[in-house]
């Protein structure tokens, strides 16, 4: 009888499994002679089977599939929170043109927003500075892993030697991975809905700039879940008070009665990187 090898089969994590390994099957499949039936799209092993997996039957799968391949990155990292920043796309940095202006009045604005810009990079340095302090595995900085505040803020966590995380998703314009990213953090999503999940699942704290569209869906989904509790209640931070105000008559709806008139002290307004990293250490020192 043969004897088996010292170390076993056995996995990475060390786990004994005398099961044949997928990825050896999938070298194996490869290196068959072609014939017409080899070479049939039947005859393929069903995960590597990209027309099989992108079949609209299988978006179960796909939403699967997206959720665990961040989640056991971020798992294997050791990454315990992070601290998410949202906002625009198209704010430029300082002293750059910006280009997503359509007019001189939008060229103007998002120029003069450039300052959000800094208080991003400089917001996401705090957060690298105090994760270092557990192994950068807590307040870990996440963005939307694009241009404008979300380059800012991995700009920023990089400066402080930290790594930071990009989620990205596929978009006509505005979405290839800023240079910033940590490269093994750096994801790539087609559901927004899962998107989303990733950017709550480890949040403890939420950091909102100025922004479009994509920004107000993404802080409206997170005051959403802390307002019905379904989650934990965590810093709610929008940087420019004047910008929010002016866009949001969030007492107005208090009055109205659609929320309650304590939903409105889910938010914190701010206008420095300071002013909001003192929001968040007093949050969870007291």
């Amino acid at each position: 009888m043969a004897r088996a090898r010292k170390d076993g089969p056995r996995r990475k994590d060390g786990v004994w499994d005398p099961l044949k390994d997928n990825v050896a099957d999938k070298r194996a499949a490869a290196g068959l002679p072609k014939t017409p039936q080899t070479e049939s799209p039947s005859y393929r092993l069903a995960y590597v089977d990209d027309d099989f997996l992108c079949r609209e039957e299988l978006r179960p799968v796909r939403l699967q599939l997206e959720l665990l391949k961040a989640e056991m990155a971020l798992a294997e990292r050791g990454i315990r929170s992070t601290v998410v920043l949202f906002g625009g796309a198209r704010i430029p940095a300082p002293g750059q043109s910006a280009w997503a202006a359509r007019n001189e009045s939008q060229r103007r604005s998002l120029e003069a927003a450039s300052v959000y810009y800094e208080e991003a990079r400089k917001f996401a340095a705090l957060c690298g500075k105090h994760s270092a302090g557990y192994n950068h595995q807590e307040y870990v900085v996440v963005t939307g892993g694009g241009p404008g505040v979300m380059e800012a803020g991995n700009r920023g966590a990089a400066e402080a030697g930290a790594p930071s995380i990009g989620l990205n998703i596929m978009l006509p314009h505005e979405q290839a991975p800023n240079r910033f990213v940590t490269p093994e953090l750096s994801f790539n999503f087609h559901y927004f809905a899962i998107r989303k999940m990733h950017f709550m699942m480890r949040a403890k704290a939420v950091a909102v700039f100025p922004g479009g569209f994509g920004t107000l869906d993404e802080m409206f989904e997170a005051l959403t879940l802390i307002q019905t509790k379904r989650m934990e209640r965590i810093p709610l931070i929008l940087f420019s008070e004047a910008f929010w105000r002016g866009i949001i008559n969030f007492e107005a709806l208090a009055e109205f009665g659609t929320i309650a008139p304590d939903d409105v002290n889910l938010i914190n307004f701010v206008e420095t990187a300071d002013q909001a990293w003192k929001i968040i250490s007093d949050f969870y020192e007291h």
